[in-house]
């Protein structure tokens, strides 16, 4: 994915906003054959972040802003992996809904790893603390389709 497919991809922010946006400087050394989606925290601005995901007509961009963090000894779920999560590892990630919805200050939220890790952690490619993830006879064939499903779950509320 390049930076202008990235940044052309953004369908709750004008495109003036898209065009200013922080883009990973590291696109080229990410193991895109492991990932499902491209999702950072904007590096000046902590409390925003992006994700994108590509469906079947070409990648989808959203701009999303964190507003809480689970804290302390308290655990959370991500919604995306379903991998538990440690204080601050899952937050609440909220973006505004397309059209005049959004407009209208309408969002939808998700929890996520705040660390966009959630396909290395279903493929087992990165381990979360212990107690993170939960014994499963699902295959990572089949985890990877469910996170698939929950990402487009999420994209098709943002958009209706």
């Amino acid at each position: 994915m390049t930076e202008n497919e990235i940044r052309g991809s953004f369908i709750n922010c004008s495109k003036g906003e898209a065009k200013r946006l922080a883009v990973p400087r590291d696109l080229d050394s990410r193991p895109w054959e492991d990932l499902d989606f491209l999702g950072w925290r904007d590096p000046t601005a902590h409390e925003r972040a992006y994700l994108v995901v590509e469906r079947g007509d070409g990648p989808v961009g959203v701009a999303l802003r964190l507003t809480a963090s689970a804290n302390g000894a308290r655990r959370a779920l991500c919604s995306v992996c379903v991998t538990s999560r440690q204080g601050p590892g899952v937050a609440l990630m909220v973006a505004p809904r397309t059209g005049k919805a959004g407009r209208e200050g309408n969002t939808v939220g998700l929890h996520m790893c705040s660390d966009f890790a959630c396909s290395l952690y279903v493929r087992g490619m990165k381990r979360p603390e212990p107690g993170g993830r939960f014994e499963e006879s699902l295959t990572v064939e089949e985890k990877v389709k469910r996170l698939e499903e929950n990402l487009h779950g999420f994209l098709d509320r943002l958009t209706a």
